[in-house]
C-alpha cells in the first residue's frame, strides 16, 4: 500500500516551502491542499489544535506540524535518498543549531523591515544584514551549507530568498551589495529543481506582502 501524503499550505509561506523542497528532495508524490488563513479549514484545525497554523504534514493520517519537525520527519522515513541532515551526530547537531537560528532570527526581521518605520526599521535593517553576513561566514567556501549537496539548513534558510525583492523595495536595502556570496548561496539553489519548482517567484511575493500592507494600513 502507498503512502498517503498531504501537505497543508498557504503558497507564501517559507515555512511550508521548506517541507515543499524536501518532498522535493526526496521525490515523494503527495497532494497538496492550499489553506485560507481567514478561514481555516476543518482540517487543519483538527490536524493542529494547539497552534492551528500551517504547514501539516499528514502522513497516512498522522499529521506532523512545525516546518523544522516536518524536514526532519520526512528525512528520517524517507532516509534511501538524498540525506537532508549529516549522518555524524556533531555535524548533525550544528545543522540543527543554525537551522533554529535561521528560525530565530531571519523571518521576525524580515517582518519588521516591511511593517515597521523609523528607528524600529533602521535597526531591523542593521541587524539584518548582520544575520546574514553571520551566515556567510558560517557558509564559507562551501557550495551549500549541506557541503556539496542540498542540507538541512539550506531547506530552512532558502525560503526567505523569496521576500529579498519586498525587502529592498520597501526597506531601502541592496542585499546584493552586502551580501553577496549570500546571494550567489540562493541563485545556486534556485538552479537545484526542488527548491525553484517549490518557491513562488519573487515578484508574487512583493505582490502578497504589497496587499498585505496596504489592507493593515502600513505606508
Amino acid at each position: 500500500m502507498a503512502d498517503e501524503v498531504i501537505l497543508l499550505d498557504f503558497w507564501p509561506s517559507p515555512f511550508g516551502m521548506r517541507v515543499r523542497i524536501a518532498l522535493a528532495e526526496k521525490g515523494i508524490k503527495y497532494e497538496y491542499k492550499e489553506e485560507d488563513l481567514r478561514n481555516k479549514s476543518p482540517m487543519l484545525l483538527q490536524m493542529n489544535p494547539v497552534h492551528k497554523k500551517i504547514p501539516v504534514l499528514i502522513h497516512n493520517g498522522n499529521p506532523i506540524c512545525e516546518s523544522l519537525i516536518a524536514v526532519q520527519y520526512i528525512d528520517e522515513v524517507w532516509n534511501d535518498k538524498n540525506p537532508l541532515l549529516p549522518s555524524d551526530p556533531y555535524k548533525r547537531s550544528q545543522a540543527r543549531f543554525w537551522a533554529d537560528y535561521v528560525d530565530k532570527k531571519i523571518y521576525d526581521l524580515g517582518r519588521k523591515i516591511w511593517t515597521s518605520k523609523g528607528e524600529e526599521r533602521e535597526g531591523a535593517k542593521k541587524e539584518f544584514i548582520e544575520v546574514l553576513k553571520l551566515l556567510e561566514e558560517q557558509l564559507g567556501d562551501k557550495t551549500y551549507f549541506g557541503g556539496d549537496k542540498l542540507g538541512f539548513v539550506d531547506i530552512a534558510l532558502v525560503p526567505f530568498y523569496t521576500w529579498f525583492k519586498a525587502l529592498e523595495t520597501f526597506g531601502t536595502l541592496n542585499i546584493n551589495s552586502e551580501c553577496p556570496k549570500f546571494v550567489a548561496w540562493a541563485n545556486r539553489c534556485m538552479q537545484k529543481e526542488s527548491v525553484s519548482k517549490s518557491l513562488p517567484d519573487q515578484n508574487q511575493v512583493f505582490d502578497f506582502i504589497a496587499d498585505v500592507k496596504k489592507k493593515l494600513g502600513i505606508e
